[in-house]
Order: structure tokens, then sequence, then C-alpha cells
């Protein structure tokens, strides 16, 4: 059974929760909360991704964040317990991993 990255998650860092659902074709990650917005970040921002499913818990494929105007390859890795999402820029140069914990 495939891995389901659906639904509401919490960053590590504490400071955002956001909802993961399709939008579209596509699926949208929204920030629902934002504890620091110092860096930009505000409730209702969307990332936009368009991703294929790489094995039963894994989906690959970009990332388009609208605010920014950036694309992102991305990839979601889904756990019983965990997201973990890695984005990349520069071909795949930069990349940065942020793991997120379900909401109950």
């Amino acid at each position: 059974m495939a891995a389901d990255p659906d639904g509401i998650w919490f960053r590590n860092d504490g400071n955002a929760k956001v909802k993961i659902a399709p939008c579209g074709e596509q699926l949208c990650a929204t920030n629902l909360w934002i504890g620091d917005t110092s860096k930009g970040e505000e409730v209702g921002d969307k990332l936009i991704m368009t991703l294929r499913r790489q094995s039963a818990t894994e989906l690959v494929g970009k990332a388009y964040d609208p605010k920014r105007d950036r694309t992102y390859s991305m990839t979601l890795i889904v756990g019983q317990a965990r997201l973990v999402t890695r984005g990349c820029i520069l071909g795949g140069l930069l990349c940065k991993d942020v793991s997120w914990t379900p909401t109950q």
C-alpha cells in the first residue's frame, strides 16, 4: 500500500504547520500557521508540487513557489509518523531536508 502525504504536518523546527492536499492535478502544501514570519513565510503561502510515485514511500518531481517565483526539485518520503521533504536548486547542488510530524 502506498504511503499518502495528505494531511496536516508540523515542521521539525516548530515554526510551521502546513496542509498537504490535492489541488487540481497537483499536490499543494499550504501554510496554516507560521510562528516567526521574519524570514518571509506567511499563512496562506503555497508550494505547488507536481510529483510522481517513485516507490511506496517516495514521491519525486518539481515544486513551484509562486510567492518567490522559484522551482525546486522535490522529493517527499512518507513514513507512518514522519514526512521528509527534500528541496533542491541549481541542478541539485543546494538541497535542504526538512522533517515533519503529523498533527493529532
